[in-house]
């Protein structure tokens, strides 16, 4: 079981201190939210059963790629992560540009969690469309792939259009750093299945993590890539080191985890927990 912070959790003065003593610890990756804005007026929620969005319009948010640049310049080994990155929400040549120089410039340490957006203002905020979003997403993938391990690239697509693309260098992972999609719906797992590389999910518990991840085996099926290596990440509570061989036996690769109440307590969380589940740095 591999662990990772969800740096979205803490007041952003924290992230540079609990980033590092996250890899002293021996903890895999941080984890860092993304959103482009946010507006006053706000509906839905990417939580499933819950209406009301699950932050205030107030609640600060940086560029991910320039944050997890400027991360990867002050360690060594742990992997940076977005959770997730509003792919539909630009042209597919600018996340693949900041995905290529981020996991160069971190030595290939980059996981690339994507999701189709749950905030449906910030799209009209945008001028796009909420609705064909997921089809957006969709096609986006597909051109940051050709572009990451194509000579040159023509597409012609509902989105995006153009000729004679070259894009260079390419990712330092082989054939692009890991895509692991977001988001808890049939369609978001559809697209994990068949397009990524992993699933990166939200909070669960035992039942909940279970039903979604026996959906996702089967709709890995259908699509014919369940031999496939796969991801599965997600936060969950852990008490014991027997929690942890639960979510093994769910098939969990990786948990994202809080073990903080307030941020000015984090690096004693980290530090409690690390002795918890017996990390070594």
């Amino acid at each position: 079981m591999r662990f990772g912070i969800a740096l979205g959790r803490l007041n952003p003065v924290f992230f540079v201190e609990c980033t590092l003593e996250a890899e002293r610890l021996g903890y895999e990756s941080v984890w860092l939210p993304e959103h482009l804005v946010f507006t006053t007026q706000m509906s839905r929620s990417p939580h499933p059963g819950e209406a009301h969005p699950p932050v205030p319009p107030t609640t600060p948010i940086f560029d991910a790629f320039t944050y997890l640049g400027f991360l990867a310049g002050q360690t060594e080994r742990v992997r940076l992560g977005t959770h997730v990155y509003n792919l539909g929400l630009r042209h597919p040549f600018v996340p693949a540009r900041a995905a290529q120089t981020l996991d160069l410039v971190s030595g290939g340490r980059f996981e690339f969690g994507v999701g189709a957006s749950w905030l449906e203002e910030e799209w009209v905020a945008t001028e796009l469309d909420f609705h064909s979003r997921g089809r957006r997403v969709d096609e986006a993938l597909t051109v940051c792939k050709r572009l990451w391990t194509e000579a040159e690239v023509s597409h012609h697509g509902e989105f995006f259009s153009f000729d004679g693309v070259v894009f260079e260098p390419k990712p330092l992972q082989r054939p692009w750093p890991p895509i692991l999609v977001g988001g808890e719906s049939t369609a978001a797992l559809r697209r994990a299945a068949r397009h990524g590389d992993g699933w990166i999910g939200m909070g669960h518990d035992f039942e909940s993590a279970a039903r979604q991840l026996d959906q996702l085996r089967s709709l890995r099926a259908e699509a014919g890539r369940d031999g496939e290596d796969f991801q599965c990440c997600l936060g969950g509570p852990v008490e014991s080191r027997d929690d942890v061989a639960h979510w093994e036996e769910l098939g969990v690769t990786r948990l994202i985890v809080s073990p903080w109440a307030r941020s000015r307590e984090a690096v004693d969380g980290l530090r409690r927990f690390a002795d918890l589940v017996a990390l070594e740095a």
